[in-house]
């Protein structure tokens, strides 16, 4: 079962997370914030077009991941008419934790912004995180979407934001930002019913200037994966394990097993619940809601997750993944927080 990103009974808020909220925009492109909050708990390692550097972690599967992109910084200017400044991540390890330091700007090209239906303009932001270096899974599923609880942030300091703000009630009334009107959640992506002036990249912008990415980042991913299909790191998660885009081994713990696209394990429901607006107004995949996860549908877990080899973690790791379809991004963490 999904969390809904408006249940706040089901968030949980990490100290040392310095981002702003999701905030979304209203009908007629009149936006307002959800909540102002900072919310903390990510140490994760950058790699957005600097030093590309990588040691791989000989250890055994999810004892440490201090070996890994450690030492990464990135400096990048964008000449994408919306940003038009340096783009900044600087990723560092201790003992202990996993930190970055960035400025919030994405290092690759981007839509422009604003837009139609995004009325917001790209700014810098101060963004400051640290995960553990000692990721423990558990088998405790946590619930990481919302406006305080972020899955995880990319290799060049721009956050995943797999949620919306915005909510609809039984009877088809919407808003997609400001206060909840009901229960049922919109999707960014996967839906044509609402539009959110996501880019090529899946991202679009906060009323605050936040860049942030709803889905796979295929611009981020296209730079570090140099355009090849590849098992390819793209960020870290709350709980400091890593987060991998789209491809991976068609066998999990083979490494010399051809590279695929990995597929989530949910699916739309065959019926809509009960209460839910009319399919004939919002089609199926409208709303959070509307999926299932089914365990061995395709190769992941509810988390988006799997253990596996993978190239920095030859002897295996659990490891996330952005995929193409639903979930997108990982809505849950495993791992302990």
């Amino acid at each position: 079962m999904l969390p809904n990103p408006s249940d706040a009974s089901m968030q949980t808020t990490l100290p040392q997370y310095q981002i702003q909220p999701h905030l979304q925009n209203q009908p007629r492109k009149t936006w307002a914030p959800v909540m102002a909050a900072l919310v903390a708990g990510l140490a994760l390692a950058a790699c957005g077009g600097g030093d590309a550097s990588t040691t791989t972690d000989s250890t055994t599967a999810g004892t440490g991941t201090a070996g890994v992109l450690c030492s990464y910084a990135s400096s990048v200017f964008n000449s994408s008419a919306s940003v038009n400044a340096t783009a900044t991540a600087t990723w560092s390890c201790t003992s202990t934790q996993r930190k970055l330091a960035a400025n919030g700007l994405p290092d690759h090209a981007v839509g422009t912004f604003p837009n139609a239906d995004n009325p917001n303009t790209i700014a810098a932001q101060t963004i400051a995180v640290a995960v553990t270096v000692t990721p423990t899974a558990t088998s405790v599923v946590t619930p990481r979407v919302g406006a305080t609880d972020k899955p995880g942030i990319a290799l060049n300091g721009i956050v995943f934001d797999p949620g919306t703000a915005g909510t609809c009630n039984n009877a088809g009334t919407c808003q997609q930002g400001g206060a909840t009107v009901g229960g049922w959640s919109l999707e960014a992506l996967g839906q044509t019913a609402f539009k959110w002036g996501t880019d090529s990249s899946n991202a679009h912008v906060q009323p605050n200037g936040m860049y942030h990415y709803h889905g796979v980042p295929e611009g981020l991913l296209t730079k570090l994966g140099n355009g090849n299909k590849a098992m390819t790191l793209i960020g870290w998660a709350a709980d400091g394990f890593p987060i991998y885009a789209r491809y991976g081994y068609t066998t999990a713990t083979d490494a010399s097993s051809a590279v695929k696209v990995v597929t989530a394990s949910y699916r739309l429901k065959t019926a809509p619940d009960a209460s839910r607006p009319a399919t004939t107004l919002y089609a199926m995949g409208t709303f959070t809601q509307d999926y299932e996860y089914v365990a061995g549908a395709g190769d992941l877990d509810e988390c988006n997750g799997r253990t596996g080899v993978t190239p920095e973690f030859p002897k295996g790791t659990y490891h996330y993944y952005a995929t193409d379809t639903f979930p997108h991004l990982q809505r849950c963490v495993k791992g302990q927080l």
